[in-house]
């Protein structure tokens, strides 16, 4: 007889970040289905799922009722930084581990998470290392008003102002918020040489909308000579972007039909944001069935009791991850540049694990 573990699901299926919520929450049931189908592993999960609809004074309840209720050790969830950073606290309390899929903003590495997507390191510093000398150094900064929005620009303008470029504008939107014409006009008049946009959910459908239909009355503005940048577009928004999708450049461990992370081409996910909830899935499977008797432990000791097969740092939870660079062409994305194997640095603060250091150095096209 197999066992049974219960898994925490947390991720919102609707509200201005549905999109991504619905493939995180695809790319975990997906590996949940994968384990539960093998029998070389010695139990099955049960999820017990919660859905906080968008809302984000419903996570940290939710998740306690979780844990509370369901006697959890793991949950798999959440999408923004607000929301990971609203349930730590609750984890601390139950002495659980939360598994987070989603690119941030580094700057964090609690013992009650693992992050098995990209941080700076992985996502922005290697994407203005190869932009720079392609587009030059004028960058124009767009994002969403907390956190993830904040530390992607400010990361984003001490690179290119260190790089010898200039900053022409930086403009923030509440979640939500659709109102970007102010953003589009001092686009047009400033002229910048790349536009970073660190919008999400349908603030950034609304801007890459009108930043496409100010490319059509003014071809400085197309994609050859003055792009949009991304460290968080993945293929789970084309649907919502639409036509206004094509030539834009996104950064990630994986886009539709990469044959390395997660699984060696051996499955093809939709996004990097299903792929990493898989992996983040698998990951915990292979764990649990390494260290039997584990499974309420917390995370710090089942990696310290693995083999070493585990791609995820002891010290700051934060998983080793390939680098690609892709822009849309002909509604799909079409690597332009990877790298392999590319450590997490959180803090910016290993200058082995740099991009800069695998990566080009910096330098500005004039």
């Amino acid at each position: 007889m197999r066992k049974t573990i219960k898994l925490g699901i947390l991720y919102s299926r609707s509200g201005s970040y549905g999109s991504l919520s619905c493939a995180s929450r695809r790319g975990a049931l997906l590996a949940i289905d994968v384990v539960n189908a093998d029998p070389s592993f010695d139990f099955t999960f049960e999820t017990v799922e919660r859905d906080p609809k968008g809302n984000i004074d419903l996570y940290a309840p939710l998740c306690t009722e979780i844990l509370k209720e369901q006697s959890v050790a793991h949950v798999i969830g959440c999408i923004t930084s607000w929301s990971r950073k609203d349930v730590i606290p609750v984890l601390e309390r139950f002495g659980a581990t939360l598994w987070y899929s989603l690119p941030y903003e580094g700057f964090e590495a609690s013992e009650h998470v693992v992050y098995t997507h990209a941080c700076p390191n992985q996502h922005l510093l290697p994407l203005l290392s190869w932009a720079l000398p392609r587009f030059g150094g004028r960058g124009y900064l767009t994002g969403s008003n907390y956190i993830w929005g904040w530390e992607v620009n400010r990361v984003a303008r001490e690179v290119i102002l260190e790089a010898g470029g200039d900053v022409l504008g930086e403009r923030f939107l509440a979640l939500n918020d659709i109102n970007i014409g102010h953003m589009i006009e001092e686009i047009r008049a400033t002229r910048p040489s790349f536009v970073l946009n660190s919008l999400v959910g349908v603030s950034s459908f609304a801007f890459l909308k009108a930043f496409a239909e100010l490319a059509k009355t003014d071809s400085f503005f197309a994609p050859d000579s003055c792009p949009v940048l991304s460290c968080n577009l993945t293929e789970s928004e084309f649907l919502e972007i639409g036509e206004a999708a094509e030539g834009l450049i996104s950064v990630g461990p994986y886009f539709r039909g990469a044959q390395g992370w997660p699984c060696q081409g051996t499955r093809d996910f939709e996004s990097s944001f299903e792929a990493a909830s898989w992996a983040a899935v698998m990951e915990l499977a292979h764990l649990l069935q390494a260290n039997p008797g584990l499974e309420t432990a917390p995370i710090s000791k089942l990696l310290g009791a693995n083999t070493g097969r585990s791609m995820i740092d002891i010290e700051t939870h934060h998983t080793t991850l390939p680098v690609l660079i892709a822009q849309v062409k002909d509604g799909a994305f079409q690597v332009l540049e990877q790298w392999q194997d590319i450590p997490a640095d959180p803090y910016l603060s290993h200058s082995e694990r740099r991009a800069d250091i695998h990566l080009p150095k910096l330098r500005v096209v004039k």
